[in-house]
């Protein structure tokens, strides 16, 4: 596994996933209602001239306790957020009290041909010392107009019931239409909080 360095971040590859990567786009919530990354649109790149494109999470605080944090594709510069998504979603997690504690695939969290909001965390915090998702977003050929395009996630995140949960999801836009939009929301209400870092990798 490959690492690369900027100014703040050390970001491990996963293993093939390609050479030099570059930050294309930073968005900051303040209690925002989405943030969303529009290829073409506030120098956003999100087409063929990557085949890899990372998400970073940082601090992604809710205003609104126990909602999670999603995200959904677009096939028309961000007028619809409704792409068929087919998904798996799984966690581990610990509480404070350390009397509970398990790895379990959660049904409820995934889609079969879904065209809702993809869910990334589920009843995150929004206590005031929590940064609530922390984590990234991986987005495989995009742009293609042959294949599916692939996704997986990883979060951190602070359930409302004071766990400590390690969150992975995958799946794939069914479509062969390129995606050239992403947008991120909480399941209701604003995010209060946090930073969207958005990269383009380079294949090696």
């Amino acid at each position: 596994m490959a690492t690369y360095q900027n100014s703040r971040y050390n970001i491990a590859l996963p293993s093939g996933a390609g050479g030099a990567i570059t930050l294309i786009k930073t968005l900051t919530a303040s209690s925002s209602a989405t943030l969303s990354f529009v290829d073409g649109a506030s120098d956003v790149v999100l087409d063929n001239t990557y085949r890899t494109y990372l998400f970073k999470f940082i601090g992604i605080h809710p205003q609104t306790d126990v909602k999670g944090f999603r995200f959904q594709g677009s096939i028309d510069t961000g007028s619809n957020y409704n792409v068929a998504i087919t998904s798996t979603f799984f966690n581990a997690y610990h509480d404070e009290a350390d009397t509970d504690t398990s790895l379990n695939y959660v049904t409820a969290h995934d889609l079969a041909q879904g065209t809702g909001f993809q869910r990334l965390t589920h009843a995150s915090a929004n206590d005031a010392d929590n940064t609530a998702a922390n984590g990234e977003l991986w987005l495989f050929n995009p742009s293609s107009t042959t294949f599916v395009k692939h996704w997986m996630a990883r979060i951190s995140d602070n359930h409302s019931d004071n766990y400590a949960v390690d969150r992975f999801s995958s799946g794939y836009f069914n479509t062969t239409s390129a995606i050239d939009a992403i947008q991120f929301k909480m399941e209701s209400g604003n995010m209060d909080a946090g930073t969207i870092k958005l990269y383009g990798i380079k294949d090696s």
